[in-house]
């Protein structure tokens, strides 16, 4: 028999402990030796007197994790004992480890003659898988925000290949024999502009992270020339990808509240992500619908469509539904620009014919002295 000196363990009564004496068998074990494993019968229970007991589990592809440390004075092996099913865990003796173990019909009988043991054996196990609980709340946690530090510098490098493209190409430009100068202010203003294109997608993404930040700065402007100048730009980067853009009406000349270097990312994204759908090149088509005190812009696209069942779930973040590259954050951010802009932003498509993505901007007051 076993003859116990131990510790009142958390939960479970000192006296309930020793109640376990007449039961048990003193069972030693050495540094590093299984007292059991995952999926062996739940034939006893332990307590134990000296020594340390290491109780582990497979969490992954064979990755084993500790899940407790069991000391003097405390007990392990209950879970497979109470609900009469096969180990869920492995418990490997730490250091030279003196338990006494007790079966599981004697545990049970003793359990009927004294159930204050059994509520106590339950108040600890409970104990025990809230803090497992908690422990790994807090572990799924940290590994989320990992993986969206992955996915944002995903982004990051799937949004800057095309401005970085530009940029070698300018400096190759400007770099090259015989080049005069005004082709090194044409590669010196490339440059520069995509340099503050790069700068904006990464306080977009910053302002993601933190919502609440400080409004968007908004402006009175012409809409005509911005969208000009910016359809110019834009006009180049789509054709070397084969894809022609297209204004189907000119665009008006209206004043609207913006910031210029925000709803061009809007445009950027929405332009780059129909791009990727027509991987052998197509049409993009800009209209432009002036009523109710907003200008409705619409971006469509002449490629396979999206399906109707994800159509809702697009401007949600990380939505990539399969797409190569990037994470799906592109859309939440466009969502973000148009409300930020004071408009919102929707799709329409059907499969096999292209989508139709469309946003509105408030028309600036009569008030107000837009440039020109």
């Amino acid at each position: 028999m076993a003859s116990l000196k131990l510790r009142k363990s958390a939960g479970v009564l000192h006296a309930d402990l020793r109640a376990l004496e007449p039961e048990g068998v003193v069972r030693m074990y050495a540094p590093g030796q299984v007292i059991f494993s995952t999926g062996d019968k739940g034939d006893g229970f332990y307590v134990v007197v000296s020594g340390r007991v290491q109780i582990s589990a497979v969490v992954g592809p064979k990755e084993s994790r500790v899940l407790a440390t069991i000391g003097p004075g405390d007990f392990f092996g209950e879970m497979a004992v109470v609900d009469d099913a096969p180990r869920s865990a492995t418990a490997t003796a730490e250091a030279h480890t003196k338990a006494v173990f007790v079966t599981r019909e004697k545990l049970l009988k003793l359990l009927e003659r004294r159930p204050e043991i059994a509520l106590n054996i339950i108040r600890e196990f409970s104990a025990r898988m809230r803090s497992l609980n908690q422990k790994y709340v807090e572990e799924i946690i940290q590994a989320e925000r990992l993986a969206v530090v992955g996915r944002f510098a995903t982004t990051i490098v799937h949004d800057f290949k095309v401005p970085l493209a530009i940029i070698g190409l300018a400096t190759d430009l400007a770099c090259s024999r015989g080049s005069r100068m005004p082709l090194r202010r044409q590669a010196r203003a490339m440059v520069s502009k995509q340099t503050l294109r790069m700068k904006t997608m990464l306080q977009e993404l910053i302002d993601f992270t933190r919502p609440g930040t400080t409004p968007a700065e908004l402006k009175p402007m012409k809409f005509a020339p911005y969208l000009n100048s910016l359809a110019q730009e834009v006009s180049a980067e789509l054709a070397q990808r084969g894809v022609k853009l297209v204004l189907e009406t000119p665009p008006p000349s209206v004043p609207v509240n913006i910031e210029p270097q925000r709803l061009s990312r809007l445009f950027y994204n929405l332009l780059n992500n129909a791009a990727d759908e027509m991987k052998d090149g197509g049409k993009i088509t800009l209209r432009f619908k002036k009523s109710h005190g907003e200008l409705q812009v619409e971006v469509q696209d002449n490629g396979k469509g999206i399906a109707p069942e994800i159509a809702e779930s697009l401007f949600k973040p990380f939505a990539t539904f399969g797409k190569p590259n990037g994470t799906g954050l592109g859309l939440t951010i466009c969502r973000r620009i148009a409300e930020d802009h004071g408009g919102r932003i929707w799709v329409t498509s059907q499969p096999g014919k292209g989508a139709t993505f469309s946003f509105t901007l408030p028309l600036a007051h009569k008030s107000s002295n837009a440039a020109v």
